[in-house]
């Protein structure tokens, strides 16, 4: 599981039935580092990775932090009922302590 910041949304013209509905986020997933810089109310630019794009039914939106689920565990959610996704937003982070 990574964390990532929401920076925006995706809209498909065409997907899969099982998907109708959903919304998609476009997430920066964080490094140590930006995790610490957004804790801290630092600069965003550093600890960043490249962004992907995330299912959501949670109710994430810009500048949240979430905790993302990848790969096989991202469709569990959702069985036996499979979606065809491969990152989900497991939780949305209200408050992070770093000590």
């Amino acid at each position: 599981m990574r964390i990532a910041e929401i920076i925006g949304r995706c809209t498909l013209s065409v997907c899969h039935p099982s998907l109708r509905g959903a919304k998609w986020l476009i997430g920066v997933p964080l490094t140590q580092e930006g995790i610490q810089n957004v804790v801290a109310g630092k600069s965003k630019d550093a600890g960043r990775n490249e962004a992907f794009v995330i299912y959501d039914d949670l109710g994430a939106d810009n500048g949240t932090l979430i905790a993302v689920s990848e790969g096989a565990e991202a469709a569990a959610p959702f069985a036996p009922n499979l979606k065809p996704i491969d990152a989900y937003s497991a939780a949305i982070l209200d408050r992070m302590v770093i000590e």
